[in-house]
């Protein structure tokens, strides 16, 4: 539901059946309720609109500036009545007086897929202040790069960050149990060695009761060293962990487990974290792949081994084809890449990382010239407006 306020002219001949319809209408082609409040909701909402359902109204608006000239404000207008007019004379008052905002106004579908990327980039922000990203033990020495600022970003996104001991988590392991769900019965099910399998799922049991115990949203784990120390690997408890829509990142990647929070609560997709591993100009599509994946974005999937150490238990998913969006921010939150592109088949070769997707891009020069580290995190859909419009937000912060 979306929140809107109206100002209209008492002299207006538009009627209020009117500008109901206009409502109605945009409502149809949102999918969303449009709610009308009073100026006191409107100004306590996070996000919601100001529609301008006339010309004339700019007196009134002088009337109730001193409230909105704090808050960024979306002016809806259907144009009737010199709605448009008053709409460019109030967002020039706006500018010029401290304020800021912009206008909504086109053809139906334009407007509507206006407000939902805008909808979903403060719902997005919303959702994650106030909670919390865990990193168990260090990054991974190869690591060299990916820097992550916490001041920054609890500044912009309210996030806080928990650091966690390894001997912690190697603890937990020991305790041999996890909580059985859906995706536990799910790999049980699976022709793979049962013992590797079960171990496996004490790491998964581990990390749940570690997420639970210090309340995160996310967590990223320095998962090779589990290979000496638990004798397998975390891949099964992190797929676990995404497709029950906590984030889970291998290597301590801390950047990368942000991206993944950052498009996650943007776009409510299951993400994919993966490295860039192979680019073919010639077809312009680029191979990524890692060892882990959550099962809600695939087809279908089989166990094998982790690919680096040949032990433990990976997945080795496979995707169906269409559109999807690649995203990185850095640490700090002070640049991001997006690019939207298609998902052309999964391959599969025995010298990459087990789960493997070819994406079609229109470009590969970030990745050569000026990269954001190595990790990447993908999901489903054409999503790099509603990006674009969450760091338009932060950067306003």
């Amino acid at each position: 539901m979306i929140d809107f306020y109206q100002i209209r002219s008492p002299l207006s001949q538009i009627t209020e059946e009117r500008m109901r319809r206009y409502i109605r209408a945009l409502q149809t082609e949102l999918g969303e309720e449009l709610r009308q409040v009073e100026l006191a909701q409107y100004l306590q909402d996070e996000f919601a609109l100001l529609y301008v359902a006339s010309g004339g109204s700019e007196g009134y608006f002088l009337e109730i500036f001193g409230q909105l000239k704090t808050r960024h404000c979306y002016i809806l207008t259907s144009g009737e009545s010199n709605s448009l007019a008053a709409s460019m004379e109030i967002l020039s008052y706006l500018r010029s007086h401290g304020g800021s905002g912009e206008i909504l106004h086109g053809d139906l579908a334009q407007v509507a897929r206006q407000i939902k990327v805008l909808f979903q980039a403060h719902r997005g922000l919303q959702s994650l202040w106030g909670k919390k990203l865990g990193c168990i033990g260090q990054p991974s020495d190869w690591l060299i790069a990916s820097e992550y600022c916490p001041g920054a970003v609890t500044e912009k996104l309210g996030l806080g960050f928990v650091q966690i001991a390894m001997e912690e988590l190697l603890e937990e392991i020991a305790r041999s149990s996890f909580q059985e769900n859906a995706y536990t019965a799910l790999f049980r099910q699976q022709a793979f060695d049962k013992n590797e399998v079960e171990k496996a799922l004490y790491v998964y049991g581990a990390f749940q009761r570690i997420v639970d115990r210090y309340q995160l949203c996310g967590v990223s784990v320095r998962c090779f060293d589990l290979l000496d120390t638990a004798h397998t690997t975390g891949c099964l408890g992190l797929s676990i962990l995404n497709s029950l829509g906590v984030y889970g990142g291998c290597e301590g990647d801390m950047p990368t487990l942000l991206s993944m929070a950052v498009l996650g609560s943007v776009t409510g997709e299951p993400l994919f974290m993966c490295n860039p591993s192979q680019f073919d100009t010639r077809t312009g599509c680029a191979t990524f792949a890692h060892c882990t994946v959550p099962t809600t974005m695939l087809e279908r999937f089989t166990l094998n081994t982790h690919f680096e150490s040949g032990i433990g238990v990976a997945v080795q998913g496979t995707f169906a084809e269409g559109d999807c969006t690649l995203f990185k921010c850095a640490g700090d939150l002070s640049r991001y890449y997006a690019q939207e592109g298609t998902i052309q088949e999964t391959p599969y070769s025995d010298m990459l990382c087990r789960t493997q997707i070819r994406v079609r891009l229109h470009d590969f020069s970030y990745f050569l010239t000026n990269p954001i580290h190595n990790h990447h995190v993908i999901c489903r859909g054409r999503h790099r407006d509603e990006i674009e419009a969450f760091f338009r937000l932060i950067q306003e912060r």
